[in-house]
């Protein structure tokens, strides 16, 4: 872990993008959808605290507003929010090229306004006709903006389907890297929660207002697109900058001290961003994300001694600090050995298996979130972390997960959705998300 370079300053936010248009036929037929987009925002566990959080969030001004526009997209190295509502979508099969484009075009435009704070659509929950669905859901009515980023994805699958056919005319355009995850040790997938033509990662400080964005922009894709699989993500597990605590995640340790943080210029560079010279051109400034859902066997970790806690970790749970010794970010020592010439740190610790120097010096950013959605038929929590990663290639995730397979915390983890996508660079004024890659 190397230690943060001093803050870059934030890139100057570009001009307003023009309002979204839906046309009369789309809004008379999104009233059917209107129903499915309520269901969606009441998904989980974590739903039962939207209202409560939302009023919250709204007393104490949690009213911060990122770019939508610029070099990059936004939920990438901006400051990890605390809630998430993430959505992986299918296309269409009746969908075509200039289907898909304008798709696009629309989330765009709507996305470019909200996360201003902003309706779908002037007009919005109560400003249209009285005859016509609104053109907002409406329950993120006087909230603020909320912090919300709004990021993009195109999944393998959105290139050549399942049959190898080239539905959009793209197949010849698709990265080499673009293909479904291998299977990991440990995987117990379930085809529900994985995979995705498209996906849209809401983050925001407020969980009403992630949710608000994903249900519009589900009932703007209806009849183009229908969402696959959701999920709602609580108290982050990750920071993303110098300025940001680290986290803790449902086993009650500090998460993510090691990550890489926006500060550190040269890391963001060389392990999140494509470059220009890596191919294809079309996802230069973008990135690769990975999304896996974790389940976390809450009630046996909850019978495991402290100590062997922290030693499957690697790390004390109460100062994150590493066992051999020092605070929180002391760069571990895994030579150091303890009276009995053991490691102070196990080799099958998760620390140790995850660090660079057991893994080529890969590093990830990663903006992962907890999530507890009720009970199985068990009565045992359906919670763990909902992971996510970027990074400039997905060899770097695989080479890490690989190295993990002997983690002695696999013993309380089940991986049962998984999924990667193509995050396409910034968007400026004027474009679509991944209008590079049409033209």
């Amino acid at each position: 872990m190397s230690e943060p370079a001093a803050p870059e300053q934030p890139e100057p936010e570009l001009s307003d993008a023009s309002p979204n248009r839906v046309s009369r036929r789309q809004l008379l037929g999104l009233f059917g959808a209107g129903a499915a987009g309520a269901a969606v925002g009441a998904a989980g566990g974590v739903a039962v605290t939207l209202a409560a959080t939302s009023a919250n969030a709204a007393a104490g001004g949690a009213a911060s507003e990122y770019p939508f526009h610029g070099a990059h997209q936004a939920g990438i190295v901006t400051p990890a929010q605390d809630r998430l509502h993430f959505a992986a979508f299918d296309v269409s099969s009746t969908l075509d090229r200039a289907g898909l484009i304008a798709l696009l075009t629309d989330w765009t435009d709507a996305a470019a306004r909200l996360t201003k704070g902003l309706e779908v659509e002037d007009g919005g929950a109560v400003g249209g006709s009285d005859y016509a669905p609104p053109v907002d859901t409406g329950e993120a009515l006087g909230l603020p903006a909320s912090g919300l980023t709004i990021t993009f994805g195109f999944g393998p699958s959105l290139f050549t389907d399942a049959d190898g056919v080239d539905r959009f005319g793209i197949a010849d355009r698709r990265p080499a890297a673009l293909e479904p995850l291998p299977r990991f040790q440990g995987d117990a997938l379930q085809p529900e929660r994985t995979g995705g033509d498209l996906c849209i990662q809401a983050c925001a400080d407020d969980p009403q207002v992630a949710v608000h964005a994903i249900r519009n922009l589900s009932r703007i894709a209806f009849g183009r697109a229908s969402l696959r699989w959701s999920q709602l993500g609580f108290g982050r597990t990750s920071s993303t900058s110098t300025t940001q605590t680290t986290p803790r995640n449902l086993f009650g340790f500090k998460d993510g001290t090691a990550n890489i943080k926006a500060e550190e210029t040269s890391d963001v560079q060389d392990f999140v961003w494509v470059s220009d010279a890596d191919e294809p051109a079309w996802l230069s400034g973008g990135s690769y994300l990975v999304a896996r859902r974790i389940r976390m066997i809450i009630e046996n970790w909850d019978r495991v001694q402290l100590g062997e806690q922290e030693s499957l970790v690697g790390r004390a749970k109460g100062s994150g600090a590493p066992l051999s010794g020092g605070t929180e970010f002391t760069e571990p020592d895994f030579e150091a050995t303890g009276p009995t010439g053991a490691p102070l740190i196990a080799p099958a610790s998760h620390v140790h298996l995850a660090h660079p120097t057991a893994n080529g010096g890969v590093r990830m950013l990663r903006r992962g979130y907890n999530f507890v959605d009720g009970n199985d038929e068990l009565g045992r929590l359906d919670a763990g972390l909902f992971f996510i990663s970027f990074q400039s290639t997905p060899e770097h995730f695989t080479t890490v997960q690989r190295s993990l397979a002997a983690d002695g915390l696999n013993e309380y983890l089940k991986h049962v959705g998984s999924a990667l996508f193509a995050v396409p660079g910034g968007i400026r004024p004027g474009e679509h998300v991944g209008q590079a890659l049409f033209s």
